[in-house]
């Protein structure tokens, strides 16, 4: 969406508010031992406190209120009882939502416990390469070149992205134009970021993988050549300089 209103900017700003304390709040309570359902359900209580409705679920019928992925799941992993947290496991939370209107998105990874397994390295350059792509963007700016940002700092640190995974507009639905904001340098893409557009802007820095594939299931993506993946998110709004960052609530650069 395009923001033409105080009244949108401060809508944009609540659904915003809403996922990223969210994501803050089920970061803090994850713990050792846990299950990934236990963990949805108490962001899914956050949601419904707040007003926010799951826009997964309301979307696509998902089956969790976030996306909760451990380890090898790259995306879109479902919550589950089965599935308890350890020791250095990746963890990915993604929490988007719709409130009064208007739909927000974002995300991050991190490590459960002691980082026994050494992923903090891949965490720490997924969030630098974000807050490098989002302070490179401005209206006028093509969504290609920031694609090539993301892959060229992937690279310099030994990581690869993920080519079918993207960013993307958002505002009045969960997806909007720009469809794909991806993390590499589409030359087909030749779209540019406008000015006072709303969008959801993620890294998918990964170890060896180049794209991810569906499970079974239906929803839990894996890398093609497996490896882990970090992915960090936030909803932005363009503006002719720095970027106004909506879901700053959710302090994943801290």
């Amino acid at each position: 969406m395009s923001i033409t209103t105080e009244s949108e900017l401060v809508g944009m700003q609540k659904a915003s508010d809403a996922v990223a304390f969210t994501l803050k709040k089920m970061r803090e309570f994850a713990k050792l031992g846990m299950s990934t359902k236990e963990l949805d359900d108490y962001g899914g209580q956050i949601l419904n406190e707040m007003g926010a409705k799951s826009a997964p679920y309301l979307t696509y019928g998902f089956p969790g209120w976030t996306c909760i992925s451990v380890n090898n799941e790259f995306c879109h992993g479902i919550p589950s009882e089965k599935k308890i947290l350890a020791e250095g496991d990746l963890i990915n939370i993604d929490v988007s939502a719709e409130l009064g209107g208007f739909w927000s998105d974002n995300g991050g990874s991190f490590v459960i416990g002691a980082d026994v397994n050494q992923h903090e390295k891949l965490i720490e350059a997924s969030k630098q390469i974000l807050h490098k792509a989002i302070h490179n963007i401005k209206g006028g700016v093509r969504i290609s070149d920031i694609g090539f940002i993301m892959e060229t700092e992937a690279k310099k640190r030994g990581y690869k992205v993920i080519k079918n995974l993207t960013g993307h507009g958002i505002g009045r639905s969960l997806h909007e134009a720009p469809h794909e904001i991806a993390n590499y340098r589409d030359k087909f893409n030749l779209t540019r970021f406008k000015k006072n557009s709303v969008v959801a802007i993620e890294t998918f820095i990964a170890t060896t993988s180049t794209y991810a594939e569906t499970l079974q299931d239906g929803w839990t993506m894996v890398g093609n050549k497996g490896g882990f993946m970090a992915q960090h998110e936030h909803t932005i709004v363009v503006t002719d300089g720095k970027p106004i960052i909506l879901t700053a609530m959710n302090e994943i650069w801290n």
